[in-house]
């Protein structure tokens, strides 16, 4: 077997990371002008070139504006955005995410998690269901929270790949970053009874071969946590 050499980030994509975490995060906020390049340079420490280049990744990734002989602007990302921002969103676990991203994948995963019942609930097989059973139980024996979370993914990933539908679980695996760092709040706010209960409950349609069940649980579970009343916003 080959093995490919180890390299780490380049100051470039370090400062790139730096700059997309912080707009994702809300510390730099919609509209807000950036420092010059010559005192952003100073302030992170690395030279002009790579201040340059990083903005003009994120110019062209539609995290930035740049407005000749006016400066640079934090843009709207979800106007100006490519599927190089959505990749970017995805892949972040740089901490906090902001309230309206976390909305946003719950509304995407209330479309996801439908279609996926609709597709498979009634043709599942009994091993099917003993397989996702196993995965459930895994959650519940969690010794630790995350190990709690690699289990509800597990369980939910499994799930979408018996919706025999390609695109579903390829989808719900690129959520990962942010769904990982969801539940983590989840589990500090509820704990780790809380996030088996919920998954439990959908066990239990998809055993029962409720399609319908198991659609209303989807858009009511998610739901509570979209209009807040089970907590999962940032304050």
């Amino acid at each position: 077997m080959e093995f490919q050499k180890i390299s780490s980030p380049s100051l470039r994509e370090l400062f790139i990371q730096q700059l997309e975490h912080m707009i994702l995060s809300g510390k730099l906020k919609i509209g807000e002008k950036l420092p010059p390049e010559r005192q952003l340079a100073e302030m992170m420490q690395v030279s002009r070139a790579v201040v340059n280049s990083g903005i003009s990744d994120l110019e062209r990734k539609g995290f930035l504006t740049v407005k000749p002989r006016s400066g640079t602007y934090v843009a709207d990302y979800r106007r100006k955005g490519t599927i190089d921002t959505l990749l970017s969103i995805m892949q972040y676990n740089g901490g906090r995410i902001r309230n309206d991203e976390i909305r946003s994948i719950f509304e995407v995963r209330i479309a996801l998690d439908t279609l996926a019942a609709q597709l498979c609930i009634d043709r599942i097989s009994d091993d099917e269901i003993e397989l996702l059973y196993e995965k459930i139980e895994k959650i519940r024996k969690a010794a630790s929270t995350g190990e709690a979370i690699k289990a509800a993914f597990e369980f939910q990933h499994e799930f979408a790949l018996l919706s025999q539908n390609t695109l579903i679980p390829l989808i719900f695996q690129s959520f990962r970053a942010p769904i990982f760092t969801m539940w983590e709040r989840f589990i500090d706010l509820y704990g780790i009874d809380a996030l088996y209960e919920s998954n439990y409950k959908m066990w239990s349609y998809i055993r029962d071969r409720d399609t319908e069940g198991a659609i209303q649980w989807i858009q009511h579970s998610m739901g509570e946590c979209i209009n807040g009343n089970k907590q999962i916003y940032y304050e």
